[in-house]
């Protein structure tokens, strides 16, 4: 019977913490909810390597805005961070239990909070054109069928199109999407932030692919339309470049998730409708 790890006790003197429960385990780090000195409850993160590798740019990115429409990071170290912790649901549980349209005006208005007011470039952020070199640069394998390798070579010249004609650059949040957005004290904050220098209609682009465990929907044409007139609305963004931004961005995500060289992916049906969405503008 396989039983949660627990912090490591150096780390709990370092951040005078008590820990309380064992939250999740991802691939590069592992989370506990902790209670600091104070009474207060705090997530207690932790990377397997001695850095925290392409996050430490989000929290960067997450201590720039100082608490708003974000999780506070208290502390931290080159591999582990003490982070407010949000006791609600997230916008992906709201979408899950049948309130999307509630799910995605929040989720707006969360971005909107976000970029109230820009952030200067840095150079701890990530360039948004490095992490297309992927896109560009791809392999597809025999059994890749030939619709989806003529999608993703299409993804491929939306994207040089879109950097080669830029659209208010700024630090993103860089992952934001339905769950990374959770209820606390202070309303509705994102967490988990990559941290990366681009294009401001971008950061809604990921969003569009989410939640998990709502597979159904998230294929629903009507729901993606509804999703980028909505958001491009009230992010005062193009619709076009919207709906653009988020078929490069499941492209790219599909590269990342091949290593490189694609060959059968879940996501196929999904890039095919967003492409399709697009020539609607």
């Amino acid at each position: 019977m396989s039983t949660h790890p627990s912090p490591p006790e150096d780390m709990l003197i370092e951040y005078d913490v008590s820990p309380l429960s064992f939250v999740e385990e991802t691939a590069i780090a592992r989370v506990w909810k902790v209670a600091r000195v104070d009474g207060q409850n705090a997530a207690l993160k932790i990377y397997k390597k001695a850095s925290m590798g392409n996050e430490a740019a989000g929290f960067f990115f997450l201590e720039a805005l100082n608490g708003s429409a974000v999780a506070n990071v208290y502390r931290r170290t080159s591999n582990s961070a003490l982070i407010e912790w949000l006791d609600g649901h997230s916008l992906g549980d709201l979408t899950r239990r049948g309130e999307d349209e509630k799910a995605a005006k929040e989720l707006v208005a969360v971005a909107n909070r976000i970029h109230s007011f820009p952030l200067p470039p840095k150079d701890e952020y990530a360039k948004l054109e490095d992490w297309l070199e992927a896109l560009f640069t791809v392999g597809f394998a025999q059994a890749c069928p030939p619709s989806s390798r003529q999608n993703i070579l299409r993804c491929q010249v939306l994207a040089r199109q879109l950097i080669e004609q830029p659209h208010d650059i700024r630090p993103l949040h860089g992952d934001l999407h339905h769950d990374n957005i959770r209820l606390g004290d202070r309303g509705y904050c994102a967490f988990d932030a990559k941290g990366v220098l681009g294009e401001r209609t971008y950061e809604l682009a990921n969003a569009f692919r989410n939640p998990k465990g709502a597979f159904d929907l998230v294929h629903d044409v009507n729901r993606v339309r509804y999703l980028c007139d909505l958001w491009s609305k009230h992010f005062d963004v193009e619709p076009l470049r919207l709906i653009q931004w988020a078929a490069v961005k499941c492209a790219l995500s599909m590269v990342w998730r091949g290593r490189g060289v694609l060959e059968l992916d879940p996501e196929f049906s999904l890039l095919e409708i967003f492409l399709a969405v697009s020539e609607e503008y």
